[in-house]
């Protein structure tokens, strides 16, 4: 008995340890800095020609248009530019919620198009002591909106269903609120729209049906191209179409919106911040690889890790590069630099080494050229700051203690850069 006690034990402890997302025995991850060979990466601002870019005009018109053809291509899938139907209902209004000091709105988006309908459920909350026009923070939750507040009046999505079953743990109301820190937000003047990324994309392997993506007319005819958009292009478009409604809005400032995006999120933040130059701040959380994080390290995750992730993420031509990273025409410093001149934002966490945070601050830094053409500033050294010890320039950082996470400290640090950038 006491010998089949112990074994049971034994089996348990190995299976913790081997099962885990970042054990480095079962998946061989590197997590030692020493072992990071030297690497070189594609030149920022040298055209697919040799032609040297030194200044905006020619980033502009030859060779931004060049990385993002191969972020298009290459990357994340190239996304249709067909126009879907959306209607907007707002289904509920509280003007005294967080103790009477916001406004709180549920607004059902439809999508229509080619017989199929998408509905996104967005939860709004907008400071009540703002009498000028209010900026926007725009983030996609990973638990529904019901999990980002202890509030029975919060609707749950249709597509919730899909992902979760009747008894999970994720059905219950403020599941994640430590990760919305609506008090301060608001408390500082600045609104939130977020939705639930499973309404955009459900995030879980054979849903994509019932994804935004099942809506185009090419839908069918384009599943097996290389360069098909897969979910992180689809989250992406989602961002942007939640920016579409809030421009409806008098009471919103056009000019002002932010987008956030933590871990698979950051990486579709980047990518909606690329292509859309309505977001005048994108702020990338422990995005890691295929987000900020450099691929080239191969610290934590690696490119073949992400990739093989069920349901797709990126486009299918990107499994080539699989074994072959440094032939890959890019990196991820070539991301950050597509939404030059506008503000980004990198920030990381000291335990969070899966992301590999050194990578993330790299990539970043490895922008700041771009910015430099439009007489901007970027970071300014290669050596990552110490913990708390946040960057402010036109290209931010910061790394802190703790775990992949999105928490109060994180808000302050980008509300702090959102005053700075705007006010």
């Amino acid at each position: 008995m006491q010998k089949t006690i112990y074994l049971a034990v034994v089996f348990i402890w190995i299976s913790f340890h081997l099962n885990g997302q970042t054990d480095s025995i079962k998946r061989n991850i590197n997590y030692d800095e020493s072992l990071v060979t030297a690497y070189a990466l594609p030149d920022l601002l040298t055209s697919n020609s040799g032609l040297k870019i030194n200044n905006k005009q020619k980033w502009e018109q030859i060779r931004r248009p060049e990385i993002l053809e191969m972020y298009s291509n290459l990357v994340y899938g190239r996304t249709p530019t067909e126009d879907i139907p959306v209607s907007y209902q707002l289904l509920t209004e509280n003007k005294h919620a967080l103790d009477g000091k916001a406004t709180m709105q549920q607004v059902k988006m439809t999508f229509s198009k080619n017989g199929k309908t998408v509905n996104a459920l967005l939860l709004l909350m907008l400071p009540n002591h703002i009498k000028k026009k209010i900026p926007m923070i725009v983030g996609y939750n990973f638990k529904g909106n019901h999990s980002t507040i202890n509030d029975s009046t919060i609707l749950y999505s249709d597509n919730f269903k899909l992902v979760r079953e009747p008894d999970h743990l994720d059905w219950k109301r403020g599941v994640q609120a430590q990760r919305w820190d609506y008090k301060q937000i608001i408390e500082r003047g600045y609104g939130v729209a977020t939705m639930c990324y499973h309404d955009i994309f459900p995030d879980k392997d054979g849903f994509k049906d019932y994804s935004i993506a099942a809506l185009f007319s090419d839908y069918e005819s384009r599943k097996e191209q290389g360069d098909n958009w897969e979910a992180i292009g689809g989250w992406a478009w989602g961002s942007s179409r939640i920016v579409d409604y809030l421009e409806t809005i008098p009471e919103i400032d056009k000019n002002k919106f932010a987008l956030l995006g933590h871990s698979r999120q950051g990486k579709a933040a980047l990518w909606a911040g690329a292509q859309d130059p309505r977001f005048s701040i994108v702020i990338s959380n422990n995005s890691g690889e295929g987000g900020a994080a450099l691929a080239r390290r191969n610290y934590g995750e690696t490119l073949q890790i992400v990739c093989n992730i069920k349901p797709a993420w990126f486009a299918k031509n990107l499994n080539a590069y699989h074994h072959k990273i440094d032939e890959m025409p890019f990196d991820q410093h070539m991301l950050i630099a597509l939404i030059a001149p506008r503000a980004v934002y990198v920030a990381s966490a000291e335990q969070d080494r899966w992301a590999d945070p050194k990578g993330e601050y790299l990539a970043a830094y490895h922008a700041s050229p771009v910015y430099a053409l439009y007489k901007k500033k970027g970071l300014p050294s290669e050596i990552q700051p110490q913990l708390h010890q946040p960057i402010y320039n036109d290209i931010g950082y910061h790394i802190r203690a703790g775990i992949h996470d999105v928490n109060s400290y994180d808000w302050y640090c980008y509300l702090n850069f959102a005053d700075k950038k705007w006010k």
